[in-house]
């Protein structure tokens, strides 16, 4: 196969300069890229030293803010994260849970976007 990476996946939110401070205040993603590309504004976050990046958009119709399910982001310690990203005020829809195929939480940013949080079995 000649695909090797997903680079970015666009998260739909209502108001970027609060998503940025979400995704890097309270989850602690690195600040990518800020840049203005009339009329568009580029905010690009992720995890540091990760593969693949966010881009957090405004500009899409078809994808209202709040729309996104089924991103996935992993830890190694899903107990503290979620410990963590509590006292920052983060919500979710509950504790972590164990599931057959890992351990796993669902957290919200400021738009309703949901994100599982997950660490391997």
């Amino acid at each position: 196969m000649a695909i090797k990476n997903v680079a970015v996946v666009s998260v739909p939110v209502s108001d970027q300069e609060r998503a940025k401070a979400f995704y890097v205040d309270k989850l602690g993603f690195e600040l990518q890229a800020d840049q203005s590309m009339p009329p568009l504004r580029w905010i690009r976050v992720g995890p540091k030293g990760g593969a693949t990046a966010l881009t957090l958009v405004d500009w899409f119709e078809s994808m209202p803010a709040g729309s996104l399910r089924g991103l996935v982001v992993t830890t190694d310690d899903l107990q503290g994260e979620y410990e963590r990203l509590k006292a920052k005020g983060v919500e979710f829809d509950g504790p972590p849970k164990k599931q057959p195929w890992a351990t796993e939480t669902v957290l919200h940013d400021p738009d309703g976007n949901r994100i599982v949080l997950q660490q391997a079995a």
